[in-house]
């Protein structure tokens, strides 16, 4: 936001005496050449940090990973690292942000399948289930749902953001169940928060259980919060 405004700031200055407006064009898409190619490699690195940090975490089973781990598994430097990461707890932010942004399009076909916004509930809260009922898919999921309380401490909007992420389709299908008359009794945005408490609780319960959860515990859950979604209407 502060970039913008320079800019803005810059183009109400006056030009310096002699300059063309062509000439200030012609600086300014060499700027933008550089900083596209540099955009490109830094982002490719990013990327790369990610993807090595998840699969150090899946191999030792620690989720507080060694820089120097990190950037060996990337194949870059610690100084590569810190050049997109102030931190280490930064860097998980940034794991925990790329998969709940996998876990998001994951739930998202699934439920773009469903026949109705009730089926679309259900479908969302399995595919919160599924994330431990299956071996990979817990491997995987726990790099960003373990530490996320931690994380929630240091950097609580950001958080804040990944849960929006996740809770607001889940709102959207309600309200639409609602509008429906299918859920007459839901409260859209209340019941939404309060399913992602009990299925995130769940799961992360789940993860870091040495026994996998058996599919009529999965199954039970997902009764259980379809139950209070369709509960009566309260009285005015």
């Amino acid at each position: 936001m502060r970039e913008k405004k320079t800019e803005r700031t810059a183009r109400r200055a006056p030009k310096p005496e002699g300059r063309r407006d062509h000439d200030t064009s012609i600086a300014t898409r060499s700027v933008e050449r550089a900083l596209a190619s540099r955009y490109s490699t830094y982002l490719d690195e990013v990327q790369r940090l990610i993807k090595a940090g998840v699969r150090v975490m899946k191999r030792t089973g620690s989720f507080d990973p060694r820089v120097s781990d990190v950037v060996v598994e990337a194949g870059l430097s610690n100084q590569g690292f810190y050049r997109h990461f102030r931190s280490k707890d930064e860097f998980l932010l940034a794991v925990l942000d790329d998969g709940v942004r996998e876990l998001v399009g994951y739930l998202r076909h699934r439920m773009q399948s469903a026949p109705s916004p009730t089926e679309q509930i259900h479908c969302w809260i399995e595919g919160i289930v599924a994330q431990a009922m299956n071996p990979d898919a817990a491997q995987a999921t726990r790099p960003f749902v373990i530490p996320q309380s931690h994380l929630a401490e240091r950097f609580p909007d950001e958080v804040a953001s990944s849960i929006r992420q996740l809770t607001m389709l889940l709102h959207e299908a309600i309200d639409k169940a609602v509008a429906a008359g299918d859920l007459p009794g839901a409260d859209p945005a209340r019941d939404a928060r309060a399913i992602y408490d009990l299925a995130i609780g769940w799961l992360h319960r789940a993860l870091v259980d040495p026994e996998p959860p058996s599919r009529e515990a999965g199954e039970h859950l997902v009764e259980f919060a379809m139950g209070g979604l369709r509960r009566e209407p309260k009285a005015s």
